[in-house]
């Protein structure tokens, strides 16, 4: 496929929106092109042991560039993605048994990071030395060690720190392209006594069980995570396969009100949670699991990141004060979601 094999990098897209600081002059195996097109040509000329592409800016013809990628090139494909990039990421690396891309990280990578994982073994071998460690090694070390980052050990969402990086990407996101986001910080109703009636190990199941209905009610693209003890959070937001018109039709208000959708998931989640039966506590664990929230959305009800999670806790507040198992909406007189018709 390559007529000239460097054992190097080719990353496609922009390094600044991918790679901390960019590419250093120090580092000649990783070489740049600008768009798809022209690393599909790169590559067809150049052995290369690894091809990161930068999934910001090539959304629009991605898939059918890899796909070309595949055919004209041995090397791994490593995608580069943005936080709320990474469920289409996850699709190409292999969903449905079809896999255009080997792996992703997620931006912003250090470049070590990218050199370390794509080329040491490859670039050792060429020099004539045995590889202490594999380039298979080195990524499922640097997945697990992001895995561990990234998420939370007893559920398995993603963690505090993960989520308000993300929040703060699609907030970003959605102020450029006049999109929704709305965030549900939930807690589970009297979880102390769980632990303390029950032991430690009943109030573990109990926040399994929660995320898994809260996952199994959200939609794909929508975040949810653990914040730490009973407390989780959801950020719900403009799906990115279906974004909205920028040339002709109506374009969502700026100020749109809290989506739909989103209070029928909130009251979805409420009531299979309030069915779920709680087997491991006996005869008493049925119906007897609930949660308070508080939903708050940007522009509406807040302009940051900050602000926006600050506004849902304190309707969070405001439900467990009039009465727990309620969900509540900022700024509203009857704000309680079962409300709304």
């Amino acid at each position: 496929m390559g007529n000239m094999d460097t054992g190097g990098i080719l990353l496609i897209g922009n390094p600044a929106s991918a790679v901390l600081g960019g590419i250093p002059a120090d580092k000649p195996a990783i070489q740049v092109c600008g768009n798809i097109h022209d690393g599909i040509e790169t590559a067809r000329k150049t052995g290369f042991a690894a091809i990161a592409v930068v999934m910001k800016g090539t959304a629009a013809n991605l898939r059918d560039g890899l796909a070309l990628l595949r055919e004209n090139t041995n090397a791994k494909i490593l995608l580069l993605a943005r936080m709320y990039e990474e469920p289409e990421a996850i699709k190409l690396v292999g969903s449905n048994g079809v896999s255009l891309a080997d792996d992703y990280l997620i931006c912003p990578v250090q470049t070590e990071q990218l050199y370390n994982i794509t080329c040491r073994g490859r670039l050792m071998a060429v020099a004539g030395k045995e590889p202490a460690i594999t380039d298979a090694t080195l990524l499922a070390k640097i997945n697990r060690l992001e895995k561990l980052a990234t998420e939370d050990d007893l559920t398995g969402l993603k963690n505090r720190r993960y989520l308000w990086e993300f929040a703060k990407q699609v907030i970003a996101r959605a102020k450029k392209d006049n999109g929704r986001v709305t965030v549900l910080v939930f807690d589970i109703d009297d979880f102390k006594h769980y632990n303390d009636i029950y032991g430690h190990a009943a109030g573990d199941e109990v926040l399994k069980q929660a995320s898994l209905l809260m996952r199994r009610c959200c939609r794909k693209h929508d975040m949810v995570a653990r914040l730490g003890g009973d407390e989780f959070a959801v950020v719900f937001w403009d799906d990115p396969q279906n974004p909205q018109p920028t040339d002709g039709g109506e374009r969502r208000s700026f100020t749109a009100d809290h989506p739909g959708e989103v209070i029928f998931i909130a009251k979805r989640f409420r009531r299979e949670i309030e069915k779920t039966n709680l087997r491991f506590l006996g005869p008493d664990g049925r119906g007897v699991l609930t949660i308070s929230g508080g939903l708050a959305s940007l522009n509406k009800d807040a302009s940051t990141t900050e602000e926006l999670f600050e506004k849902a806790d304190q309707a969070l507040l405001e439900a467990k004060r009039s009465g727990k198992n309620r969900i509540y909406l900022v700024g509203q007189p009857e704000n309680d979601i079962d409300k709304i018709e």
